[in-house]
């Protein structure tokens, strides 16, 4: 058990751009969370499931997010700068090809975390919970 994450924190993960294409890291991502026993909602303009997970809607307003990892391109993020600083996550993750410094500096005004990084490679890992 060398994993060093606190158990009492609930990392229930926001995938956006979720893809119904198994070859999109999205689609991994919200896999390998599955796997690994952290609660995620897949949000995705298309309707279908990854696995046990049923993509909702873009905008469908979820409670108690922990996490929002972000796989779109910067310039579909606009849309969703509100949605998602009123979610009030503990963190972004700006995955590789979505860095938005916009973006990142209305987070840090507004008092939340995040990082660009690889949600695939925190969590194969272990760095997701930490």
């Amino acid at each position: 058990m060398g994993e060093c994450h606190d158990p009492m924190v609930n990392y229930t993960t926001l995938v956006i751009g979720a893809s119904l294409k198994p070859e999109r890291y999205s689609y991994r991502a919200v896999q390998m969370l599955n796997e690994r026993g952290i609660e995620v909602v897949a949000m995705g303009r298309d309707a279908g499931q990854i696995g046990s997970v049923t993509i909702t809607k873009p905008f469908t307003v979820i409670n108690s997010i922990h996490t929002v990892t972000l796989y779109l391109a910067p310039e579909r993020q606009q849309e969703y700068f509100d949605f998602i600083i009123n979610l009030k996550p503990q963190r972004v993750i700006f995955n590789p090809g979505t860095e938005n410094p916009i973006f990142a500096a209305l987070l840090t005004d507004v008092g939340i975390g995040w990082e660009q990084s690889c949600t695939l490679v925190l969590l194969s890992t272990d760095q997701y919970q930490t």
